[in-house]
């Protein structure tokens, strides 16, 4: 083993220093009575009401439900991101009339459509779906349209040279070149959706993870409140390991400038 290997795997273990000595430092915390448990609960007693939550069903029904209103609203928001890039990224005119209006998106917050949401869709699930809809459009349409007009124009030259009709230009050098960027771009949208999905299931939940938060929050339970932050955090890391195992395989083609 090389001195460069064995020093990487040295600085790997110690970032795990600082994690565990702060958890280290909240149990004790929490056991010497320093920290009340209504303040914040020991780290023992949040995995043992994780563990008591799996069994018992509560966490994996309510986190069924939040999933699949990621599911509906990254559908509806990272399609709607693709088309509207294809057609500004694609056409002059298509640019003319579709990139204004994403520019307008893009300085309006989100989370302040709320209310105009819950006026216009209720209180149901049509508002936290459209809230999460709304909040992954533009990270896919932004990095797409980039990714397009930043196709090499040699590339397109090369292409009619060889004869391919504007479709196949398309399909051929256009989407595989803005693929990269379209990844990136979903990669954003799928961690916005797991932020946006937290306020969203403040609006009258009956059921979800958010549901759990503001029971928890009436009752004080800190435990339950940190178990359900937890999977939201591992929702967000998941939904990203999914995002880069797809790009390994979708672009081995791709040259990497990392050394292995």
């Amino acid at each position: 083993m090389s001195p460069f290997t064995r020093l990487a795997r040295s600085l790997g273990s110690a970032r795990w220093l600082s994690p565990l000595l702060l958890l280290a430092v909240l149990e004790a915390g929490s056991g010497s009575g320093l920290i009340p448990e209504r303040t914040l609960a020991a780290p023992s007693q949040v995995l043992a009401t994780l563990w008591a939550m799996t069994v018992s069903g509560e966490l994996t029904d309510n986190l069924a439900v939040s999933f699949l209103r990621i599911i509906a609203g990254l559908a509806i928001g990272v399609t709607t991101g693709i088309v509207l890039a294809l057609v500004a990224g694609l056409s002059r005119q298509g640019e003319v009339a579709v990139d204004p209006l994403m520019q307008i998106k893009r300085t309006i917050p989100t989370l302040a459509l709320t209310p105009l949401f819950i006026v216009w869709f209720g209180i149901g699930e049509t508002p936290k779906i459209a809230l999460i809809a709304f909040a992954s459009i533009f990270p896919v349409y932004l990095n797409l349209y980039g990714g397009i007009r930043g196709i090499d124009v040699r590339l397109l030259e090369g292409a009619r040279s060889l004869g391919l009709s504007r479709a196949a230009q398309v399909w051929h050098v256009i989407l595989p070149g803005a693929l990269p960027a379209l990844l990136v771009g979903l990669r954003y949208s799928l961690s916005v959706s797991v932020l946006v999905l937290v306020v969203a299931e403040q609006i009258n939940a009956t059921a979800g993870l958010g549901y759990l938060i503001n029971n928890a929050r009436d009752f004080m339970r800190t435990d339950i409140i940190l178990v359900c932050l937890m999977v939201y955090a591992v929702l967000g890391l998941a939904a990203d390991g999914l995002v880069r195992a797809v790009e390994s395989r979708a672009l081995v083609w791709r040259p990497s400038i990392v050394s292995q």
